[in-house]
């Protein structure tokens, strides 16, 4: 794991963060999340600077759309972001929650 990755990683394992459970390098299709809770569906990628280039961001949105259609979000935190403000990015992650559907939540939810 990336720095960045690693202190995400020891703030949100073992339920630190709001009691919610999170996996890392978490295995789905053809993909593998850097972080994924899957109480609420969320997959959070830290990103490093190699994520910004154009022909990354296509590839990032495809892989984002896919797991959209699996019925799961995707928070992307840039690496820089997480590593000036690790506060910063659990607020990031607590307000992607607010606009989840509640565990369980998803049967009821139309497909993307």
């Amino acid at each position: 794991m990336s720095l960045p990755e690693l202190m995400l990683w020891n703030a949100i394992r073992r339920g630190q963060l709001d009691g919610l459970k999170f996996r890392r390098q978490h295995p789905i299709g053809p993909y593998v999340l850097d972080f994924f809770c899957p109480a609420h569906r969320l997959a959070v990628e830290v990103d490093g600077a190699e994520h910004y280039a154009e022909d990354r961001s296509e590839k990032d949105a495809a892989r984002d759309r896919w797991l959209a259609r699996q019925g799961i979000m995707t928070l992307r935190l840039p690496a820089s972001g997480v590593l000036n403000s690790l506060d910063g990015a659990l607020m990031a992650i607590r307000e992607q929650l607010t606009h989840l559907p509640p565990p369980g939540g998803f049967a009821a939810c139309p497909p993307p």
